[in-house]
């Protein structure tokens, strides 16, 4: 029960990341098939070697990261093509996996400040949560303002706006399955309004060719030594947080946790470093822990039996692209591009992620506006990596000038002075 609970928590996935993917040019049917893999992969390892209840998938925020920073235009982006994109994912998930066989992995993470911490998870949601509305249309361009209120009269507009609605009820009503359900019906009234058209539910076809072992790495090699440090160094830092702060918060409801500590964490931290690699190979951005294993917890999941339940139904999601893809698929309004069943999760998802900033130390000015450059750097300048490194230059540069050094860890300083570095580089 507990990891059926948790695979209709997190399903929604299967049906974001290849419309998010497809966004760098790469072809919708192949990241459903990578997609499904390697999360049914990292899920499995989790339960069979870990012996934990925690579910593993392609990361919201790493996906986005992957899409307009590392395959986004200069001096925004990184300007990498999607291949040599996936060949920093790769690098990445091997990095992870030996970092993890040393135990190096989990002492950078206790380094980085909490306040940082939290304010990374909230930036990304934030930066998740604006690209929902302009998703859905409810923000447009403007020359004038940048961005401006949608034309809440067109009905894909429409549809995204109820469908945030309907997930807010059933949420409400702490429904099992809600963004799953939520995504369901608004696709369904999307089909109402003629907005998308039926494909068909079961298909035994698998598409992989079209990304399958398409890395270039000679093409990532090829770019400056600072970019390519930087996307190594920015999928490291997000894969890092995500997984460490999903296992021990899950750990912690399932009370897994002895003396404060996760027993097998380098097992776990394992798992989704194959899994990232297995993931970038069979063509899709970095796995993570999922959060919403929690639900699963919450319906009595507590050993691996749950994430190998959530791992098998995620290969049997397999044989439904056709839902996939109806579901996914974009529908023309005027010139623009909109996705109105995908948008509500990802504004849905995107407020989820903001409740981390009740940790910070509002009465300490060194702590929350580091975490305030954070959080409004990561949308506003449409770039994770930029935001990160306002937090912790800012972080180191205000320990330091208030004498408060010791504060800061050293690592903290290291990475603050390389993103220097980077800035006067790029």
């Amino acid at each position: 029960m507990g990891g059926t609970t948790t695979f209709l928590a997190m399903s929604y996935i299967i049906f974001v990341q290849p419309g998010v993917l497809s966004l760098a040019g790469m072809n919708f049917q192949a990241v459903l098939t990578a997609t499904c893999l390697s999360a049914a992969v990292a899920t499995l390892l989790m339960g069979l070697v870990a012996n934990y209840p925690v579910a593993l998938a392609p990361g919201m925020g790493e996906n986005f990261f992957f899409v307009y920073t590392l395959c986004g235009a200069v001096p925004l982006g990184f300007g990498l093509t999607w291949q040599q994109a996936l060949a920093a994912v790769l690098l990445a998930g091997l990095f992870f996996a030996a970092l993890t066989l040393t135990g190096l992995r989990a002492h950078i993470v206790n380094s980085i400040p909490n306040s940082l911490k939290c304010s990374i998870a909230a930036g990304i949601g934030l930066f998740i949560t604006f690209i929902g509305l302009q998703f859905g249309g409810l923000v447009a361009p403007s020359p004038g303002t940048l961005v401006r209120l949608g034309n809440l009269r067109q009905s894909a507009v429409l549809v995204s706006v109820l469908g945030v609605l309907l997930m807010l009820v059933l949420l409400g009503f702490g429904v099992r399955g809600a963004m799953l359900i939520g995504i369901l019906a608004t696709t369904v009234l999307a089909a109402l309004f003629g907005l998308v058209h039926y494909q068909g539910i079961f298909s035994a076809q698998l598409h992989l060719e079209p990304t399958f072992w398409k890395f270039d790495l000679r093409g990532l090699l090829s770019v400056s030594p600072a970019r390519f440090g930087a996307a190594i160094f920015v999928l490291f830092y997000l894969a890092l947080f995500d997984t460490v702060g999903t296992l021990v918060g899950v750990g912690q409801q399932a009370g897994l946790l002895r003396d404060g500590k996760l027993p097998r964490v380098d097992r776990a931290l394992f798992s989704d470093a194959v899994g990232t690699t297995v993931g970038a190979a069979l063509g899709t951005s970095t796995i993570a822990c999922y959060i919403e294993s929690a639900a699963g917890v919450s319906d009595g999941a507590r050993t691996g039996l749950a994430s190998v339940v959530t791992g098998l139904l995620l290969a049997a999601s397999l044989f439904f692209s056709p839902l996939a893809a109806m579901i996914g698929g974009g529908v023309k309004v005027g010139p623009a591009v909109l996705y109105p069943t995908l948008a509500p999760a990802l504004i849905v998802v995107g407020s989820m992620m903001l409740k981390t900033l009740r940790e910070l130390k509002w009465d300490d000015p060194t702590e929350y506006l580091p975490a305030f450059l954070v959080l409004v750097g990561i949308p506003l300048t449409f770039s994770v990596a930029n935001g990160i490194a306002f937090g912790l230059i800012s972080y180191a540069v205000g320990k330091l000038a208030t004498g408060r050094w010791r504060e800061c860890p050293t690592l903290t300083y290291i990475f603050a002075a390389l993103f220097v570095v980077q800035f006067l580089i790029l």
